[in-house]
């Protein structure tokens, strides 16, 4: 077993999920965890078989931060020392896993990648969501949780997984099921005073006709603005 578990957590992603997994195949270095999120295209139907590739099926449509509970907690299991969130839509270059490895290796807890740092890239993502995700919500999460912060929506990170022991962070809350989990976990990770870093990587959005989100505009949107407001506030924890 390797020390470090990809997290892919997917729902219909169809021929993309199998570039995901033909690219991300360096079994020497870390293992594949499928979640598959109640997928019925048949994308996950005669994927090949490997030692190294796990899939974990939720019961229906859980949501996204259901599945990346799943995730965390499954590498937490399986006594791995960190698992590495991938997007299961192809958006994702397999080099910059490395880069999230060396800063983990150099003692960080939680390593986020960044589009918008020097060396990182967006590819041809939608002008508005350049800007709602290198203005809007950067500049709202480093107020509020006093630590600056160049891309806070990128779900492509590093988590250890010791975090888990923190009693102080519960991931198991109903509401954090849909896009609220990824940013309760990087504010409290920050908050509690554990390391942080970003790094540079690229994600590159696919054409529009080949479905580059599933998040919804206003609902997704509010999913991952309201821990921002939530937690500041003392509403949850």
């Amino acid at each position: 077993m390797n020390k470090y578990l990809l997290g892919i957590s997917v729902y219909n992603e169809g021929e993309k999920l199998r570039t995901v997994i033909a690219r991300f195949n360096d079994y020497a270095t870390y293992d594949v965890l499928i979640i598959d999120d109640g997928s019925t295209d048949g994308s996950l139907a005669d994927l090949p078989k490997n030692e190294h590739l796990f899939i974990v099926r939720n019961a229906g449509n859980c949501g996204a931060g259901y599945s990346v509970r799943r995730a965390l907690y499954y590498g937490k299991e399986q006594h791995y020392d960190a698992v590495i969130l991938v997007a299961g839509n192809n958006k994702d270059r397999p080099q910059d896993v490395y880069r999230l490895i060396k800063a983990f290796e150099e003692g960080y807890d939680l390593v986020q990648g960044s589009r918008y740092l020097p060396g990182g890239d967006w590819g041809n993502m939608p002008a508005y969501r350049v800007f709602a995700t290198s203005k809007i919500h950067p500049w709202l999460f480093s107020f509020v949780s006093g630590f600056q912060i160049t891309d806070s929506t990128n779900g492509f990170r590093a988590v250890r997984l010791s975090l888990l022991d923190d009693k102080r962070i519960n991931l198991n809350q109903s509401w954090l099921d849909q896009y609220e989990l990824e940013p309760y976990l990087f504010y409290k990770v920050i908050k509690l005073g554990y390391r942080v870093k970003e790094v540079p990587v690229v994600k590159v959005y696919p054409p529009k006709e080949q479905g580059y989100t599933k998040m919804k505009p206003i609902t997704g949107w509010w999913s991952i603005l309201r821990p921002l407001i939530y937690l500041p506030l003392g509403i949850k924890k």
